[in-house]
């Protein structure tokens, strides 16, 4: 079952911006934010409340991750050689959720962490059933076969909401996905425009 607790689309009308891009989204009706005091006028955010800003955008495009294991993931990206932003990235593109929701084998990024849950992904053979499992390069990500005729997974097949990125080799007809290559900022379909270095500099103030 998913941990997210409330409704999900708060998070895009507290950030004023389709966050996953879905034509669900309230914002596409109501660009202002929820609540009695929604629609005041905004004033001139500073350079923290940018940082924070970015920092929950990015946080909240992966569903249901905590912010313990969001810091923890900074750390990471920290420590790894070359651009932490860009580590930072990678990182969370190589979690098993987001390769599902990637590869459209489900529609949302919160049905990808509880698909993963109910024990309906392979990897390399073997079920994983951790959400936050980190995929390597040249791994093959598969569907089990008795969950192929699943509801979800046919409609997310057939949505032309969103196109699968060229650092995953997906087929659909076998329900695979291949992780060719580790990637970056620029690699990434985000609906949004993401900015991981304002991230980055909220952690080390």
């Amino acid at each position: 079952m998913t941990k997210r607790i409330r409704a999900k689309y708060k998070i895009d009308r507290r950030l004023g911006e389709n966050i996953w891009g879905r034509p669900k989204s309230p914002v596409n009706k109501r660009e202002y934010g929820p609540g009695e005091h929604g629609q005041r006028r905004r004033q001139k955010t500073s350079d923290f409340g940018l940082q924070l800003r970015a920092k929950q955008k990015l946080k909240g495009h992966y569903g249901n991750i905590t912010e313990k294991q969001f810091k923890s993931i900074y750390s990471e990206a920290e420590r790894l050689k070359g651009d932490t932003s860009e580590n930072l990235i990678g990182l969370l593109e190589r979690r098993l959720d987001a390769i599902v929701y990637r590869a459209k084998l489900v529609p949302t990024v919160f049905s990808a962490r509880q698909f993963v849950n109910h024990g309906h992904v392979l990897v390399n053979g073997k079920r994983v059933n951790i959400p936050s499992y980190r995929c390597k390069i040249g791994d093959v990500i598969e569907v089990r076969e008795k969950s192929r005729d699943m509801g979800l997974v046919l409609e997310a097949a057939q949505s032309s909401e969103r196109d699968t990125p060229d650092y995953l080799d997906v087929d659909h007809t076998k329900l695979k996905v291949g992780l060719n290559r580790i990637p970056v900022l620029s690699d990434v379909p985000y609906p949004v425009m993401m900015e991981p270095n304002l991230v980055i500099e909220y952690y080390s103030r």
